[in-house]
């Protein structure tokens, strides 16, 4: 089969080759599924560099997060996944972007058949990503008001929408008047462009001296210290996502004062479904697959309600994977840019 190989690390143009590869196959509890499509995410632009410390490993590996496509084998125990389309997550987050890729059934969910191939690729990941952080981690009610960083993007995108789907008010963060007027299709209430105002200074503005309860944090860096300013008492900032840097990740940089002084709570947030619980201790907890199932269960009322909606950007060519990440580095992408193949 062919894949798309990280061969060495620098800008995807360089790092990528298309190569032929053994196809992979299904152990215990995964599943294998032919492409249909991938969707980009910016951890992919960092693999390439080599700077995605969690995703790491030894080169060459075979590029790639997220897969839709349908079920041709599956290991002991997945047997009834076989022949759905779904959307997966490929095992170790490595190796979507190939002709066949594994994962473990836990990471997957059968596609909505009222969505497109390139919808129904686009819906997973980010939505999941978004309740999460919204709901299961910053329990966000109707009537708060949520801030959203990165509004433009796959995971913003959704965030908004969910955010105004629940009830709240929704104030988004974004970098050109293109990605504004998005923010506000998406159900922003108010849209912030973060390179020419102090963002935190208009969202205390714009609630009357009161802030945010609930921030949904994509960015990271100075933008989760700045965000420190507009948080509202007993507010919830969700690390989410670090599309500022990834090296954010794993720099130091919150200081206890302004979380004490401040009354308010910051939590992280990492969107993995497994059928078994991972022994506490390791300093890695994911949700039970129990979880996933409520999670899609609501974002599929919300979708059939016509509340929400995937946010297919760009729809390429999976042999246009290196030059289609580096627009999504160079920051030209709205939503969700999905390859077909």
């Amino acid at each position: 089969m062919k894949a798309w190989r990280v061969v060495r690390h620098g800008n995807p143009s360089t790092a990528l080759e298309w190569l032929d590869v053994e196809p992979p196959e299904p152990g215990p509890g995964q599943i294998r599924v032919r492409t249909v499509a991938t969707a980009l995410n910016y951890n992919e632009v960092d693999g390439c560099y080599g700077r995605y410390r969690t995703v790491d490993p030894p080169l060459p590996y075979t590029l790639g997060m997220e897969v839709l496509g349908h079920v041709e084998a599956t290991g002991p125990g997945c047997e009834t996944w076989q022949g759905r389309r779904v959307a997966a997550t490929a095992s170790g987050a490595f190796g979507a972007h190939a002709e066949l890729v594994v994962g473990d059934a836990a990471m997957a969910f059968e596609s909505p058949e009222g969505l497109s191939d390139p919808q129904a690729a686009a819906f997973f990941f980010p939505f999941h990503v978004a309740h999460v952080s919204l709901f299961e981690r910053g329990h966000l009610q109707a009537g708060e008001t949520l801030l959203v960083h990165a509004g433009a993007g796959g995971v913003g995108s959704a965030a908004i929408q969910l955010g105004a789907a629940c009830g709240a008010r929704v104030i988004a963060t974004a970098g050109s008047p293109h990605k504004l007027d998005a923010c506000r299709e998406f159900g922003a209430d108010i849209a912030i462009d973060y390179r020419t105002e102090d963002f935190a200074q208009r969202v205390v503005d714009e609630t009357q001296g009161r802030g945010v309860d609930v921030v949904c944090d994509l960015v990271g860096g100075t933008v989760t210290q700045q965000s420190f300013r507009c948080l509202a008492p007993g507010g919830r900032l969700m690390m989410t996502g670090f599309s500022g840097g990834i090296e954010a990740e794993d720099e130091g940089g919150l200081l206890p004062r302004p979380i004490i002084f401040g009354n308010f709570s910051v939590g992280g947030v990492l969107m993995a479904y497994a059928d078994k619980p991972l022994p506490v201790g390791h300093g890695v907890n994911v949700w039970p697959r129990s979880t996933g199932d409520a999670v899609q269960r609501h974002l599929l009322e919300w979708l059939d309600a016509g509340l929400i909606r995937p946010v297919v950007g760009r729809v390429a060519s999976s042999s246009d994977l290196p030059v289609e990440l580096e627009r999504m580095e160079a920051r030209e992408t709205v939503g969700r840019t999905i390859l077909e193949w």
